[in-house]
């Protein structure tokens, strides 16, 4: 008996391969569509505007959007195609070809995951992949309170985890609930609670 195990995509192969409507990524060598529920969308499209009144506020060097892919490395070194529901991503660096679709092979400033019920994608194998690529700042929002409880605690509350990466290139992990206000180190001077975020 012969058995034909289907080729692991490569990054650029994905990125001709997707399908132009919708949004995928690329896990394990498949492409793999991202869907969300509107709760979800609320609370990352809450999260996008508040970075991008920063921006403007702060006149920042940085673009936020939802639709930037860019490329990632397991331990294993399987390439993976990661689409963050928020993207905080120096303007220089998107902008040295503007043409190109929005496809990234250098690591962003800011990830943000909102999670959902793949939730362990965004506790563990997103985390290890943004950590090994250099992101210097990654945030989990948990509206849902859906992560384990190692994460969230006894009882399981709603929690924002701020991620930064140390000087040892390892991140260290800040978690803010209720009338908490979020301590960035990209946006210093942001002025919202995790509540105003986790209840969007």
């Amino acid at each position: 008996m012969t058995t034909f195990t289907k080729p692991k995509l490569t990054f650029e192969q994905f990125l001709d391969q997707s399908p132009e409507e919708g949004f995928y990524e690329l896990v394990n060598g498949e492409i793999v569509e991202v869907r969300s529920t509107r709760n979800h969308d609320d609370v990352a499209n809450f999260i996008l505007f508040g970075f991008y009144d920063e921006i403007r506020r702060l006149n920042l060097n940085f673009v936020v959007n939802n639709t930037a892919v860019f490329r990632t490395v397991t331990a294993n070194g399987i390439e993976q195609g990661r689409k963050p529901d928020v993207s905080v991503i120096d303007r220089d660096l998107w902008r040295a070809d503007r043409s190109a679709y929005a496809a990234l092979n250098q690591p962003i400033q800011l990830a943000v995951e909102v999670t959902s019920t793949n939730w362990e994608d965004d506790y563990i194998d997103k985390l290890d992949e943004y950590q090994r690529l250099g992101i210097p700042e990654y945030w989990i929002v948990d509206y849902l309170a859906i992560g384990d409880r190692k994460y969230l605690g006894q009882p399981k509350e709603p929690t924002v985890f701020v991620f930064l990466l140390n000087a040892d290139g390892e991140y260290e992990r800040t978690s803010f609930k209720g009338a908490d206000l979020i301590v960035s180190r990209t946006f210093p001077e942001l002025n919202l609670t995790a509540s105003q975020i986790l209840t969007a």
